[in-house]
């Protein structure tokens, strides 16, 4: 029930920001489009009149006047404001930040391959970097970069880039992207509450009072505006970043960002002078677009180059990797509670749907390493490697050919660092064989944790979360026999979440099925 309130809770704030972004960035667009094309006042005016436009729009006629002051007695009797579109876009934003990158253990956010955070570590670091990365811009806006605005736009770009590289550091790329853009859509949001209206009402004021305005107030404001301004594009395009994984699943995620922060910048600069842009803009906007597709191409051929000669896979071999790393999210029927059906439509849990999206399944699961979505199913190298290589001698899916009636991995060695994780997690090791403690660190620990502790690669999408082994009162509660049913025939079998997958290969294996009970029991001692 939690996870189908969640996904209309998520739904429900996303439409909301999507709506509110919409109309933000429209007004940007539409005022930055005014100013760049008031002409002279075509006939004397009263009052501060600094240009004028004629626009005609649903059969009517728009004559626009922008002053740059007002005097006590032009005060309007209703002024109309542009803010609310910008607090309702942030709101929902951090909202969906929270809902989306922060529950779950901020499992979005961690990848443990790039670095081994805690949940909130995760959080800690994606919510405080918002206000410094704020007051470090208020910061810039107290040096002489101010009066310059391309200046301040290169030390900038070189600030995001290298926001984006350290994220990228800390996060999956997928996350960092996602964490940038909510930084800069908090900067654009504070420039309006904090900068922005504020010097509006100041001057409103002081008209009010009948004193001389001082227009610096709104020229400091418009400045604020200019930057949003420029950034409504690149923000964007890191709201979108997520559908796209060929731009952040590469060697050098952080500098296709920057890259394609100039073409966004540049893209916006042609929008709005058209043809007055100089020459420059142009070749540095279609330069840095050519950066990111040379950044962004695909290998020549890296079937061919990376996994050619590799000993022969079978497609039984393939489709237990499927099973077991891509079928939990990408089935008819996900078993994981984060997906109520398969994302985007794409389903792999039969042969025939295999061999459909396999150059879609070589892309996102080998060469980019974007699937499984922040390696949550804790899918190896290994399986990569195996999975590539069958794609390299043909893809082939034999007529007849089925699925495993299980969800375990292929037998495949893993990491020394996994089996000597699950050797010291316990003192009680010596009589735990080693095929048991194998089996756990290739199979178990990637729900529970190398250490028993329910804290594995995929723990935090999955609900109700991993038991914990060293909870004494559970450990006092169940007994051996019980511990076998459960590892042999799966969550589903005792009454349990049909999450845990049954393991029926141990029926015929009783050294480690005991020894995975000795080695559970060793967990909680």
């Amino acid at each position: 029930m939690y996870a189908v309130f969640q996904e209309w809770l998520n739904l429900l704030v996303r439409w909301v920001h999507v709506i509110a972004a919409i109309m933000w960035i429209g007004d940007s667009f539409l005022f930055m489009w005014l100013d760049s094309h008031l002409t002279a006042p075509s006939r004397p005016r009263e009052g501060d009149v600094t240009g004028e436009l004629w626009m005609t729009h649903s059969g009517g006629f728009y004559e626009v006047v922008k002053r740059k002051s007002l005097a006590q007695g032009e005060m309007p009797a209703t002024l109309h404001w542009f803010k609310w579109e910008s607090y309702t876009t942030w709101i929902s934003g951090f909202l969906l930040l929270v809902i989306v990158f922060h529950l779950n253990g901020a499992s979005l956010l961690i990848d443990p391959s790039v670095y081994p955070l805690t949940a909130a570590q995760a959080t800690a670091i994606s919510l405080g970097i918002l206000p410094l990365a704020y007051g470090l811009y208020e910061l810039l806006w107290k040096t002489p970069l101010a009066k310059n605005n391309r200046v301040f736009a290169a030390v900038g770009l070189v600030l995001i880039t290298g926001l984006a590289f350290g994220l990228t550091r800390v996060f999956s790329a997928r996350g960092a992207f996602l964490q940038v853009g909510a930084t800069l859509g908090t900067i654009m949001a504070a420039n309006v509450f904090f900068r922005i209206i504020p010097a509006q009402r100041h001057m409103l004021a002081m008209t009010r009072e009948g004193k001389p305005v001082d227009t610096s107030y709104g020229l400091r404001a418009k400045g604020r505006s200019i930057q949003n301004h420029y950034l409504t594009l690149p923000v964007l395009f890191t709201m979108l970043s997520n559908h796209f994984p060929s731009t952040y699943g590469n060697s050098m995620p952080w500098l296709v960002l920057g890259l394609l922060f100039i073409v966004g910048a540049g893209l916006k600069y042609a929008m709005n002078f058209r043809a007055r842009t100089p020459p420059v803009m142009w070749a540095g906007t279609a330069l840095a677009l050519l950066g990111v597709m040379v950044l962004t191409r695909p290998p020549p051929d890296p079937a061919l180059e990376q996994y050619a000669g590799k000993p022969p896979v079978k497609f039984e071999q393939v489709a237990t990797v499927m099973q077991t790393r891509c079928a939990t999210c990408h089935a008819a029927r996900p078993s994981s509670p984060m997906f109520a059906a398969p994302p985007q439509g794409v389903i792999l849990d039969t042969p025939d749907a295999i061999r459909t999206h396999a150059d879609r399944v070589f892309v996102r699961a080998v060469a980019t390493k974007t699937m499984p979505l922040a390696n949550l199913t804790g899918m190896t190298d290994e399986e990569r490697a195996l999975v590539g290589a069958w794609f390299a001698q043909g893809g082939e899916v034999p007529e007849g050919a089925k699925m495993p009636e299980f969800a375990a991995p292929p037998v495949i060695a893993p990491a020394p660092a996994a089996v000597a994780a699950a050797t010291r997690a316990a003192p009680n090791m010596a009589d735990v064989p080693e095929s048991a403690r194998t089996y756990f660190a290739t199979v178990c620990s990637t729900c529970h944790g190398a250490k028993g502790a329910g804290d594995g690669a995929v723990a935090a999408a999955l609900n109700p979360r991993p038991r914990d082994f060293s909870d004494k009162a559970w450990q006092q509660s169940v007994t051996d026999e019980a511990l076998r049913k459960i590892i042999l025939e799966g969550g589903a079998a005792v009454g349990k979440s049909p999450v845990m997958p049954p393991n029926p290969p141990l029926a015929e294996d009783a050294q480690t099925l005991d020894g995975l009970v000795k080695l559970i029991r060793a967990f909680g001692a």
